[in-house]
């Protein structure tokens, strides 16, 4: 009964008996014969061992009676030799190109391209399904990764080893790697937030919010990077960050003219004082992250209260707005928010 690997060994006979009884070496077409063969046996999906098991029980059924044993075993290294050359290279070449497929469906996925049907097959082989919610974790290290790196790596084999049965992605996008899971196993994107600060040892963490659909994930992909963006203009360094916590931060980007206008009116006499805007900006800031508490802003700032009660006392007099009353600090506090937003004074408004 013929093997299912039996037509990979087509000529093998032939080369055997010839090339053993006459102890000659393998000629360039019978080299190349057996590279073509082994890249189909691969491209066929034939496991390597039962292709070697092949060769040796062709070898063994067929070997010339004049020929020695060890010309018969060199005949055979060379052919199975030059098979796995082809072999390999045809691997090889199916791992690119899926890796390719696998990036270019990341791309789609997360910058929402392509047909929403299409996309929706493709997510269904690489185990999502469209049909649930989906949360986006996206982690940033001290460098940027790929998937060759360990860090990636490790974390994928965590995550992956401690949630096998879920269907979650794991990968890396523009130097971060990401994770995208049901909404509702917000455990996975826990650990993943844990697998990765420990993988970084200073890595920081955004979660966006669960959305249904293709599109939904990359809307939770682009909430997940903005939060990151605003954890680091807000100087907020919790190692994980979630979207839903932070909405204020995009409400009030939202509408760039009216923030602008809001610093420009509120905070910009502050560029009149001796050493310009900053240190007295830096002051509101820590002021009003200690809940208005002077004692515990000037231990911040390493000044004695009298010198912070100078400062908040310049401002209003700056400004127009006491810090201390509670009339005037939701509208100061906002404009502190936004100018961390705007990168002021640093970027002119």
């Amino acid at each position: 009964m013929e093997c299912a690997t039996d037509v990979f060994l087509e000529g093998f006979e032939r080369i055997l008996a010839d090339a053993a009884a006459t102890g000659r070496r393998l000629t360039r077409d019978e080299i190349e014969s057996r590279r073509a063969l082994g890249a189909r046996a691969a491209e066929a999906g034939h496991g390597w061992r039962a292709l070697v098991r092949a060769h040796l029980a062709a070898g063994s059924r067929n070997r010339p009676v004049q020929a020695g044993p060890d010309t018969v075993l060199a005949v055979i290294e060379q052919a199975v030799d030059a098979f796995a050359d082809g072999y390999e290279r045809a691997q090889r070449l199916v791992i690119r190109k899926e890796e390719a497929a696998r990036r270019e469906f990341i791309d789609d996925l997360l910058h929402g391209r392509g047909d929403p049907g299409h996309l929706a097959a493709r997510c269904e082989r690489f185990g999502l399904r469209l049909s649930r919610a989906h949360a986006v974790a996206v982690a940033e290290g001290p460098e940027k990764y790929d998937e060759t790196d360990p860090a990636p790596r490790q974390v994928a084999g965590e995550l992956f080893a401690r949630f096998e049965n879920r269907r979650i992605l794991c990968t890396t996008k523009d130097g971060r790697m990401v994770c995208v899971a049901p909404g509702d196993q917000d455990d996975v994107l826990a650990h993943f937030a844990r697998f990765a600060h420990t993988a970084t040892g200073v890595g920081q963490v955004a979660v966006g919010r669960p959305r249904q659909g293709a599109v939904g994930i990359g809307h939770s992909y682009e909430e997940a990077l903005n939060t990151l963006d605003v954890a680091q203009r807000m100087g907020l360094d919790d190692p994980l960050l979630r979207a839903a916590d932070l909405l204020v931060f995009p409400v009030l980007a939202r509408d760039r003219q009216a923030l602008v206008d809001l610093v420009h009116t509120a905070l910009g006499p502050l560029e009149q004082a001796r050493g310009g805007a900053q240190p007295l900006l830096d002051t509101l800031t820590v002021y009003f992250d200690s809940g208005c508490v002077a004692a515990a802003a000037a231990r911040h700032l390493s000044l004695s209260v009298r010198a912070l009660t100078y400062r908040l006392a310049r401002i209003r007099t700056l400004t127009g707005s006491d810090p201390t009353d509670p009339a005037h600090r939701y509208a100061l506090q906002t404009a502190v928010i936004g100018a961390r937003l705007l990168d002021w004074p640093n970027r002119p408004l």
